[in-house]
């Protein structure tokens, strides 16, 4: 496994609510600075429960740029899970969705926020 990391910036827009679910919608930009130089759009459902502290949101982005120099696309998947205050996060490389000079891209980020920077560690192999 190879590995990038950097920092990121990220927008997230609140959506019209759906009328038949109690899910928070959102759109997602983010600019990713370091080994990962790209952008990315995505959408996010997320719940949070009346028991304070325990939430869930699911995630798609598609990414665009340049990995360690090497140009294309990619779709990352987020699954979040905070029970009672204490967050799991996964986000992993759609299998097969690497294009261009990423085709063959698998992997997994970690994200981490520091006196509100944010930023990410992303182990990756391209085959």
């Amino acid at each position: 496994m190879t590995a990038a990391a950097g920092t990121f910036d990220c927008k997230l827009t609140p959506q019209p609510p759906s009328d038949d679910a109690p899910l928070g919608r959102f759109t997602l930009d983010k600019t990713f600075h370091g080994g990962l130089d790209a952008t990315s759009k995505g959408q996010m459902l997320a719940f949070s429960s009346s028991v304070k502290g325990s939430a869930g949101y699911v995630a798609i982005e598609h990414v665009t740029g340049a990995l360690q120099g090497r140009r294309g696309t990619f779709v990352l998947q987020h699954t979040g899970v905070m029970t009672r205050g204490t967050p799991e996060l996964t986000i992993t490389v759609v299998p097969d969705s690497g294009t261009g000079e990423l085709e063959g891209l698998a992997g997994a980020m970690r994200l981490d926020e520091v006196d509100g920077k944010q930023s990410y560690e992303f182990e990756y192999s391209l085959g």
